[in-house]
């Protein structure tokens, strides 16, 4: 490990001569600008406390409503129909000595005026709160809108049209309804019916049927009561069990990636690279702490989405415990936390109370890069300890690392606001092998070497010998979208504002004064990632933008062609899980949109059978506009899944057993999928600049002998695939598979291609986008 210096505010010790006090003037600088951020940060805090508070109106309307009261006073009339004369007679003795008739007048005014500025700002939180739990709009985005929508639309508009902060929608979001027992069994034989044979069907109806009669109804009532006290019924609970209590390996499980451009590597230095990516990254964090961001929305439309995951991004680390793990989040944190070659660093990122320059970062970057020295016995693999299984994890971090200078150094990588990884390798799509190289750039962000990452941190970055980067997160405290806003922005920023001069360094200048402040942690391995296979490729031949012109969803198009691509890789049909948000509602999360449907099925099967390519456009329109439906339903609180497990987890409280939920949430998904959305498009200028594309990013299979897939819709000519499969299961390989989707996609495209122009569907996306 590099050495460091690291100075100490003060020392003494006790003489024969006395106390010898020795004060430095430089740690108390740094103690005292430290300070001062500190207490701005809280300053920001508590004005941002009164802005959310009053939202949608504005802390100045106050002052608005109390000089019309005054004025309508003034004009010997009284507003209050007699309060404020009511106020008057109850104010506190001393007032009434005190002041004179007119002074307790004013006062009463005063008062009165708050009370009624209280009022007005609790009617328009609820109706704004009533606003936002409208959700018909979303099944008429592509047909015609009806009166009823068109009137919600313009209230939105006219509640919203204050610049809101991060987190000015959250009170007035929605909470998550608790479907019906009958609708949420309904539509889960309905998404099993074509994977089930009718004998199978038939009994597992007797088992819903008998749950429904009975246990169902009892669970029932324990989730509504859950609802109507928690924030979201499902969130906690999700989060938990989930995630937190699982106690296999993060790594590939649960953590998933995300990718750089795919042409474009802005520099070739990695300590520039570094530079940039550090300095967007705190950048970003800052506009968090300010709420400074825009809140999230429903892309096209004013409709908000909640921002509760934005709040643990940074300085939050999931610590393991014997049954469950513990997300711990800190309020701050001025450094992060750097690895190479096997030494942990803790680089210092303000100085003197501000943010370091990119070209400073860049210059302490680059001095962990000279740096010679070897790691100290066991610190090389230490991270190996977060790859691995939890309870040999919580059981070394007991023992080893529970106090002296281990526990200090633990304690710095988890406080650092991310972790950031130097790496010694080359990787991207550049080369002799442009294919390969891509599959082994995304099995090194998904793993790296196992030890060479922070698995535990919210999310890593790593920066690789070539300049390219990327970043592996931490899935427990956020979903994708939410990591992918912090990513689009951190490469936009890197990219188009922060730049780089003509020999690839960063801009700016260094302070030579500067000191690199190192921390070091110990030991051990682990292993795991070998058995992922990983495929990453880039679907050029059309994107979205022909998709549409076909009047189909391009995320149903997608899902149809993964549907088409397993049945010719495996020979039938698997549950699919494809995640949706819940974000309209508050604390919301995700849902499973089941994407293996009946009339899925039906145009698969019509179309591997030999039907008429007409018998197959038919049941295709059929397919996507279901899909489409099933996603509408998802969003909107009506989704299958999150209600079943959290009836499970009730029954498993009361220490009832249910056949039917333990079949039910036992069933695998083998073929696991996710989009993940573009949703700062202002950031990019795809026109032109069209080598500025991010890869996006993709993440392990969830079962053992089944699939992952993550794909990104880029601009309207392309789409990029992310698969994975396990080499251990021989009946899998993400490379044939990725050849499937390839082959669907283009199957899928010719028959609609051919489809008369007369027989098209007078509705549908063709129509000009509505902008709710």
């Amino acid at each position: 490990m590099a050495e460091a210096h690291q100075a100490v505010a003060f020392q003494f010790t006790i003489t024969p001569e006395g106390i010898d006090l020795q004060l430095s003037y430089q740690a108390l600088n740094q103690i005292y600008h430290s300070g001062v951020r500190s207490w701005k940060r809280r300053v920001s805090r508590m004005r941002n406390r009164v802005i959310k508070g009053v939202y949608p109106a504005s802390p100045s309307s106050w002052l608005f409503v109390v000089i019309a009261i005054l004025a309508t006073l003034y004009m010997r009339s009284d507003p209050s129909m007699g309060l404020i004369d009511k106020i008057q007679q109850h104010l506190p003795l001393s007032l009434h000595v005190s002041l004179s008739s007119q002074g307790q007048t004013m006062l009463s005014a005063l008062v009165f005026s708050t009370l009624l500025w209280l009022s007005l700002i609790l009617a328009l939180r609820f109706c704004l709160k009533l606003l936002l739990s409208y959700h018909q709009w979303m099944f008429e985005m592509h047909g015609p809108v009806s009166n009823t929508t068109k009137v919600w639309v313009t209230l939105l508009r006219l509640l919203s049209s204050r610049k809101p902060l991060l987190y000015s929608y959250q009170t007035s979001l929605p909470h998550l309804p608790v479907p019906t027992i009958k609708d949420t069994l309904s539509r889960y034989l309905q998404s099993v019916r074509p994977l089930l044979s009718d004998p199978a069907y038939k009994r597992m109806t007797e088992l819903a049927n008998g749950f429904e009669s009975n246990l169902g109804n009892r669970l029932q009532r324990y989730l509504k009561l859950k609802a109507l006290w928690a924030t979201n019924y499902v969130s906690d609970w999700w989060e938990e069990y989930i995630y937190l209590r699982s106690r296999g390996p993060i790594m590939v499980n649960s953590n998933y990636y995300g990718m750089d451009f795919l042409f474009v590597t802005p520099t070739s230095v990695q300590a520039a690279r570094a530079g940039n990516t550090i300095t967007a990254l705190l950048l970003y964090r800052r506009k968090v702490n300010r709420e400074e961001l825009k809140p999230s929305r429903v892309p096209g439309t004013v409709i908000p989405l909640c921002a509760a995951q934005y709040e643990r991004m940074f300085n939050t680390t999931r610590t393991p415990g014997l049954e469950t793990d513990v997300l711990q989040h800190w309020q701050d944190s001025e450094y992060v936390a750097v690895y190479h070659k096997g030494r942990f660093f803790r680089l210092w990122v303000y100085n003197a109370g501000r943010l370091l320059s990119p070209r400073e970062i860049e210059h302490q970057i680059q001095r962990i890069l000279d740096d010679p020295s070897p790691p100290l016995p066991g610190e090389e693999r230490l991270g190996a300890l977060t790859a691995g299984d939890r309870v040999p994890w919580h059981q070394m971090r007991k023992q080893y690392f529970s106090s002296g200078i281990n526990k200090r150094s633990l304690d710095i990588i988890e406080r650092a606001a991310f972790f950031v990884t130097l790496d010694d390798e080359e990787q991207g799509m550049k080369g002799d092998d442009p294919a390969g190289n891509l599959d082994r750039y995304a099995k090194s962000l998904l793993h790296g070497k196992c030890y060479d990452r922070w698995f535990d941190k919210s999310f890593s970055i790593v920066i690789y010998k070539n300049g390219k980067n990327g970043l592996n997160a931490e899935h427990s405290w956020a979903d994708a979208p939410t990591i992918a806003h912090l990513w689009e922005f951190t490469l936009a920023t890197d990219a188009f504002q922060l730049g780089y001069t003509d020999d690839e360094h960063c801009k700016g200048d260094v302070d030579r004064m500067l000191t690199i402040m190192i921390s070091l942690s110990c030991w051990f391995r682990c292993l795991l990632a070998d058995d992922v296979d990983c495929h990453v490729f880039p679907f050029r031949e059309f994107g979205k933008g022909r998709v549409k012109k076909l009047r189909v969803s391009p995320d149903a198009f997608i899902q149809i062609s993964l549907q088409l691509a397993y049945y010719r890789d495996r020979g039938g049909f698997c549950l699919t899980y494809e995640a949706s948000m819940t974000r309209l509602f508050r604390e919301g999360r995700t849902e499973t949109v089941r994407s293996c449907s009946n009339e899925t099925c039906a145009f698969v099967k019509a179309l591997e059978g030999g039907e008429s390519a007409e018998q197959c456009r038919r049941l295709l329109r059929l397919a996507s506009e279901g899909h489409q439906n099933l996603y509408r339903m998802a969003m909107t609180g009506a989704g299958i899944d999150r209600h079943l497990f959290c009836l499970y987890v009730v029954s498993k409280y009361l220490g009832v057993d249910s056949p039917f939920l333990k079949e039910v949430l036992s069933e695998p998904w083998r073929l696991s999928t996710s989009q993940t959305p573009i949703q700062q498009i202002e950031l990019f200028d795809i026109k032109n600049h069209p080598d500025y594309i991010s890869l996006g990013g993709g993440f392990g299979p969830v079962a053992d002998d089944g699939y992952g897939v993550s794909y990104i819709i880029v601009g309207e000519d392309m789409i990029n695939f992310h698969v994975s499969s396990k080499y251990s299961c021989k009946e899998t390989d993400s490379h044939r598979f990725g050849a499937e989707i390839h082959k669907a996609l283009q199957d899928i495209m010719a028959l609609m291609s051919a489809e008369p122009k007369s027989a098209a569907p007078s509705r549908g996306p063709s129509q000009p986008k509505k902008q709710l």
